[in-house]
């Protein structure tokens, strides 16, 4: 099991984390923080899209809802 999770580290520290290690070493704030701004794209395009899915479950939505008494 111990092998298994060293696996883990050696993948993220030797292969998932080297255009990291690249970047962290460039004097251009721009070029260092891009992948922050394509999360940040990301995750804008995705609370829209969510957004647009709620409105139209909103307006689909039927008021027939009787609590029970």
């Amino acid at each position: 099991m111990r092998d298994f999770f060293y696996g883990i580290q050696d993948l993220f520290e030797n292969v998932l984390f080297v255009p990291l290690e690249a970047l962290r070493f460039t004097n251009s704030w721009w070029i260092s923080n891009i992948i922050n701004v394509i999360f940040i794209a990301i995750g804008f395009a995705a609370f829209f899209y969510w957004m647009k899915q709620m409105k139209k479950y909103d307006q689909e939505e039927k008021d027939d809802y009787q609590p029970i008494i």
